[in-house]
């Protein structure tokens, strides 16, 4: 087991970094890679069905993503200001009912930049008559700010007149009409992640309908994805690092299915990354049963995690030195996750948010 960053490196030609969805959701290409053999195959994602049994409980992130990228001048010298909403500060809950209160009730945590930096007191306004006052630094480019607009406004209003969709930065263009949609799973409906599940980005409707008709059970968590996931690891020695807190919920109904497959010898398959970690998160550490309920991860997992309720993972080709590859490496191991990252990229697969997936199996 590596804890350097350096060991989880491979070349990433960037030709390969997906900048566009393809045409169509379910066309994307599906590598498969056995976690008992190493050996893999190359399928298509529209194949998902007939490498999933009867029985299976899949289980998929619903969070919606919000238009959480703010672009506004400091008050007096005009100065650009960039803000990304990543979460209510204090007690509140960023969920679709936290969205609709008043934002001049909240303080927000965001990420911030701008020219000459950002200080305590100073104020920014932003299109559709939204004003913002810098509270605090609180360290690693995240500011609580707060939020003024006239009564009776919600933040989920303002940020859809003012806000755009946050795409990763290895996205190299705007966000256009189509990301709109396609920056979005076909399921999603908890607003409040700043970037998409993607690893869901490749289901359609008439897919999870024929998951359904196969006896493949679907079953639904939200976390709320932050901007940790795509933000670079500055430290080399993992054991400095540190996740950025995300929220999640666990229905109570995905927590009896859940419980129900492990305890039938079933196979639980986690839709992405984000998945994992909030059932790895939620998970009671006495019984190993999974808490239904919400709840807060900073879990980082690595090699050597001792899985508790994950058997396959559907995941999407992550960023090299990233926290993902190193998840995917503690379910898959160091040195298969490389070989096959390695294939992928001789075999010409879309990498990140908008590219191509791959199966972990038995």
């Amino acid at each position: 087991m590596s804890s350097r960053l350096s060991d989880y490196d491979f070349a990433l030609p960037e030709s390969q970094i997906a900048q566009a969805p393809l045409a169509e959701r379910d066309a994307s290409r599906l590598m498969t890679v056995s976690r008992s053999s190493g050996a893999w195959s190359h399928r298509r994602f529209a194949d998902l069905q007939e490498l999933l049994r009867p029985g299976d409980v899949l289980v998929l992130n619903d969070a919606r993503v919000i238009p959480a990228r703010l672009l506004g001048q400091k008050a007096g010298t005009g100065g650009r200001v960039e803000l990304l909403v990543v979460r209510p500060a204090a007690q509140h809950t960023l969920t679709s009912a936290a969205l609709g209160e008043a934002p001049e009730s909240l303080d927000w945590v965001c990420l911030g930049q701008a020219s000459k930096g950002l200080k305590p007191g100073q104020r920014v306004s932003f299109a559709g008559g939204l004003e913002a006052e810098i509270q605090e630094a609180l360290g690693g480019g995240e500011y609580r700010v707060r939020f003024q607009a006239p009564a009776g406004t919600s933040l989920a209003e303002l940020l859809d007149a003012a806000g755009r969709l946050p795409l990763p930065p290895y996205i190299s263009r705007e966000p256009d009409a189509t990301d709109a949609e396609r920056y979005q799973t076909v399921y999603a409906r908890a607003s409040g992640a700043v970037a998409a599940p993607t690893a869901g980005l490749h289901f359609t409707q008439e897919t999870l309908a024929a998951l359904e008709a196969r006896g493949i059970h679907r079953a639904l968590v939200t976390l709320d994805v932050g901007p940790g996931t795509f933000l670079p690891v500055r430290e080399d020695d993992l054991d400095k690092h540190h996740m950025h807190p995300e929220r999640y919920t666990v229905p109570e109904s995905t927590a009896m299915a859940v419980n129900a497959a492990r305890a039938e010898g079933r196979r639980v398959v986690a839709v992405g990354t984000t998945v994992v970690r909030t059932l790895e998160s939620a998970t009671d550490a006495e019984t190993g049963r999974l808490r239904a309920g919400p709840g807060e991860t900073t879990l980082f997992i690595r090699p050597g995690f001792a899985f508790r309720q994950v058997d396959l993972l559907l995941t999407n080709f992550h960023l090299p030195r990233s926290t993902l590859v190193v998840l995917v490496s503690a379910l898959l191991g160091r040195e298969r996750t490389l070989e096959a990252y390695a294939e992928a990229v001789r075999a010409g697969y879309r990498f990140f948010s908008y590219g191509d997936a791959m199966l972990v199996s038995e």
